[in-house]
């Protein structure tokens, strides 16, 4: 029988995770916008939570696929309308890039 071995942690779904904290917080702060802090926060917990359900298991990617798909969406959407590229160009940018890893991790 072989050893079991435990998948790797999902660095990039933390490094995501940490980096929309981080947009909320800054948003939060700097122009002082309590939306953008609490949805920095509740999608930061959301990201988190699929990089944990990917680190246990590298196929279980619907938590992370539908949070980051979520912000593409609505990101995107901010983007297009106003042309600027900080802080919603970026965050869509960053997940078109997470859509796409954990696309093809299930596929």
């Amino acid at each position: 029988m072989a050893p079991l071995v435990a998948p790797a942690p999902d660095y990039l779904g933390y490094s995501y995770a940490a980096l929309i904290a981080l947009g909320g917080l800054m948003g939060g702060l700097k122009r002082g916008s309590k939306i953008s802090l609490v949805a920095g926060c509740v999608f930061s917990l959301f990201a988190a939570y699929g990089a944990s359900r990917v680190s246990q298991n590298p196929t279980d990617t619907i938590p992370s696929l539908a949070t980051a798909s979520t912000l593409l969406v609505m990101m995107g959407y901010r983007f297009f309308q106003s042309g600027k590229f900080m802080p919603a160009g970026l965050v869509t940018i960053l997940s078109l890039g997470m859509v796409i890893r954990y696309y093809t991790l299930t596929a």
